[in-house]
């Protein structure tokens, strides 16, 4: 299951995502993302879990916890949703 973190510092590494979710299962990937042009964390993740009951507990046990002082969201991610082109971007 791909899970959505979000509301996270924008200095969260990796390690301390996976140790969070680690606490609950077998973490197969997390995979913080990133602005392109800034290269600057946008301050959300997605973790991948195998075991659905595992990432369930993870859901469960840790949306609306902190991470870096603050609260973060933790839900099911969902899929990412086809949106227009934006204008002209060739200035």
């Amino acid at each position: 299951m791909d899970i959505y973190v979000g509301n996270l510092p924008y200095d969260t590494d990796e390690q301390t995502i996976r140790e969070a979710f680690s606490a609950h299962g077998n973490v197969d990937n997390v995979n913080i993302i990133y602005d392109r042009h800034t290269g600057r964390a946008k301050g959300f993740a997605f973790v991948a879990m195998s075991d659905l009951k595992e990432a369930q507990s993870a859901i469960d046990a840790l949306d609306n916890t902190e991470i870096g002082g603050r609260p973060i969201k933790v839900n099911q991610a969902r899929p990412r949703e086809e949106r227009p082109p934006r204008g002209d971007r060739r200035r």
